[in-house]
């Protein structure tokens, strides 16, 4: 049975095949840790860098709670007319303040090994033995001393005058966290010691510096508790629960507000500093959620929305489906140059589509968080404050006002049970809401912005398209986005593939330093003036993408232009023999960048759009991708540049040449001398004339002497 075939069969389902035996494939050293690198990551990327950074963090701030719970007694006897909170202290047997001074130095060697060991002065074997076998003893020490103490609370009587201190639940509270990033450590040594990646920790600096901001930040919280529960003559605690709502600007107040001349005066410098250190910890937590969440993230629903495209051709109908309600049909028959850019458009609304997904699914997932830590953080308050009547209800409010720093202050925790958890859930609200309200900066916040822009557009700002706007308005609102940069014109406006080819190297013809090269005429000169002149294309282009490389967001590059870049980089999109199907291997080229193997070793160099070796898959921005590729290969034609090597240059020319440029331009330039609508008139232009229409200098030397 005949079908019809859209011309993108084959290189889809070759694409397909790609990725099925994709740890299969001999493939260059780089390409494949590239493809390493995209892939593996998105799979093993919590295990090899996002629990090494929590337990970098959370370590220090388990290690604070365990201060605290050696700080005072765990039980307290409560006399008539007063609650827990002003209870007289009991003493603690001595076994147990020894077994928990135990397990804060185990719980501080391992805290130590894990720094030394990010710090590469510590083996990561002996330094993971360390840091795993202390956090598991810490947090068995304090579960035993848990259970210990709540056992003799049964033993007294009446047990309505006695109740558990802070301490006893900032020892519930470490013993939770050691054994949470102790098992999740155990995951990163399995990951490293199967193979996934190196053995050691892939952190970057600026997770480092969220630790490290981190460790101060709780160190300075313990030093001003510490202080002011002196000035002011609060319990230690009870001074670092002041301390947290202060520096979170929470301000509950209630009794605890600074009286004295000291503390007031003190207040002026403590909070301004912290704060100012609070704000560092939300920036650095931000730019890591935008740093590796986002590529992360991005990186797999790409590859996954690539799959499910590829999988979705229909051979009988000529369609591919894009989406539950979109679908593209491919004409046919097509060029070799046409079926690359139904590649690359393909392509470029996968990622389009890969990337609005991302946006609302991490919105989705950080609004469910920040909802979880509400209602459930709104769970605990109800049970812990039931003796001061709050409801459901009241703790949801207390909860919520606290979460957005609004804090009136009418409700404010009085149990030595939600004190502790007052401070631990603050802590835990400061990176879930950095990280919801970076993901709504993506979505809601910037379509609330695009739709000012529309509105505007068709109300306040007549000029830029009045009423017409709205029927763009609709189109753009329907592909997810309102408002659209000029950047991103359709390429239909702006040519074909040759032309925008010919107009950029027309551009670079016209400078002055190619007209040693335009002077060299003769037959034996022309290899050295055309490697001359790409040598000063691809400089020309490196320092244009230089500037690229900066703009945020990324710049993304039509087809037309990366034909263009491609061409330089000895790869022809009209030239099947450089992009057929993946998996087929052919010998380097020596005019082709060298991507990591000896030359004249066969490997896997030729790539579809559709494919996973697409430079749109890449894990590097599109003018990073090209600004590398173009650096390589400007190293690899010096090269050539030596007398040793003129045989080989001479084999492989450049991919560009004046001859055939000038060829082109002329017959697609009606102004050129030699297009037939400018027979009759070129030898009536004068010199200056001639050079203002891009005729070369040598060729108006040639007519008018």
């Amino acid at each position: 049975m005949s079908h019809v075939d859209p011309g993108l069969d084959e290189p889809m389902r070759q694409a397909e095949k790609d990725v099925e035996r994709n740890d299969n494939q001999p493939t260059e050293d780089q390409a494949k840790k590239e493809e390493e690198v995209y892939l593996d990551p998105g799979r093993w990327w919590l295990a090899s860098t996002a629990f090494p950074l929590i337990a970098g963090t959370f370590g220090p701030i388990s290690n604070a709670f365990s201060i605290c719970a050696l700080a005072i007694k765990w039980r307290v006897y409560i006399p008539p007319d007063t609650n827990e909170a002003h209870g007289q202290p009991l003493a603690d047997p001595k076994w147990l303040t020894a077994i928990n001074a135990i397990s804060l130095a185990f719980a501080l060697v391992a805290n130590i090994a894990l720094s030394l060991s990010m710090a590469r002065r510590l083996s990561f074997g002996i330094a993971q033995a360390i840091i795993i076998s202390g956090w598991y003893i810490a947090s068995f020490l304090l579960i035993g001393l848990v259970a210990a103490c709540s056992t003799s609370m049964f033993l007294l009587q009446p047990k309505t005058d006695h109740a558990l201190t802070q301490a006893y639940y900032y020892g519930i509270i470490a013993a939770a966290l050691y054994f949470i990033i102790a098992s999740m450590m155990v995951m990163t040594t399995i990951g490293a010691y199967t193979g996934h990646y190196r053995k050691g920790f892939k952190l970057t600096s600026s997770q480092r510096t969220l630790m490290l901001q981190t460790i101060m930040f709780m160190v300075y919280l313990l030093l001003g508790a510490l202080v002011y529960s002196h000035i002011e003559g609060w319990p230690f605690l009870d001074a670092l629960f002041w301390a947290e709502f202060t520096l979170l600007t929470v301000g509950l107040g209630g009794e605890f507000v600074p009286l004295t001349h000291s503390g007031r005066g003190l207040l002026f410098p403590y909070a301004i500093a912290g704060i100012v250190m609070l704000g560092l910890v939300v920036g650095s937590v931000r730019s890591l959620a935008l740093e590796r969440g986002k590529q992360k993230m991005s990186a797999r629903l790409l590859e996954m929305r690539r799959e499910s495209v590829i999988r979705s051709l229909d051979n009988h109908e000529g369609s591919v489906k894009l989406g539950a309600f979109e679908k593209i049909k491919v004409k046919q028959p097509l060029s070799e140059r046409e079926r690359r850019e139904e590649e690359f458009k393909i392509m470029r609304r996968v990622q389009r589509k890969a990337d609005k997904r991302r946006r609302y699914y991490a919105l989705a997932m950080s609004s469910l968080a920040a909802c979880l830590l509400w209602c459930l953080g709104a769970m605990v308050f109800w049970f812990s404050e039931k003796p001061q009547g709050w409801s459901y209800f009241v703790s949801l409010y207390f909860t919520y006002t606290t979460l957005l720093t609004i804090g009136y202050g009418d409700y404010t925790p009085q149990s030595n049970s939600a004190k502790p958890f007052f401070v631990f859930w603050t802590l835990l609200a400061v990176p879930t809401l950095t990280i919801l309200i970076s993901n709504m900066g993506d979505t809601v916040i910037q379509a609330f912005e695009d739709l000012t822009i529309w509105l505007g557009s068709i109300t306040v700002l007549p000029d830029e398209g009045g009423f017409q706007a709205l029927k763009v308005g609709f189109q753009r609102l329907r592909e997810g986005k309102l408002y659209k940069s000029p950047d991103n014109e359709d390429e239909k406006n702006q040519g074909s593939a040759e032309e925008i080819i010919l107009d950029r190297l027309a551009r670079h013809m016209e400078e002055e330093e190619i007209e040693e090269a335009e002077e060299a005429e003769t037959e034996l000169d022309s290899l050295e003036r055309d490697i001359r002149f790409y040598h000063f294309v691809l400089a020309k282009e490196i320092r244009a993408l230089m500037k690229d490389v900066s703009m945020s967001p990324p710049k993304e590059y039509t087809y037309h232009e990366w034909a263009y870049f491609l061409l330089l980089l000895g790869q022809d999109e009209s030239d099947a023999s450089h992009h057929t199907r993946p998996g087929l291997k052919h010998t380097i080229l020596p005019h082709e960048p060298d991507l990591g193997t000896a030359e004249g070793v066969e490997h896997e160099n030729r790539w579809s759009w559709l494919g996973i070796r697409s430079p749109l898959m890449s894990n590097q921005s599109e003018a990073q991708w090209l600004l590398e590729r173009l650096t390589m290969t400007l190293e690899l034609e010096m090269r050539k540049m030596q007398p040793a090597n003129r045989k080989e240059a001479e084999l492989n020319p450049p991919p560009i040449s004046m001859r055939d440029f000038r060829s082109k331009h002329r017959k697609s330039d009606p102004h050129s001398p030699s297009h037939p609508q400018s027979k009759s008139t070129s030898k009536s232009l004068g010199p200056d004339k001639l050079l203002d229409q891009g005729v070369s200098r040598a060729e108006v030397r040639r007519r008018h002497g």
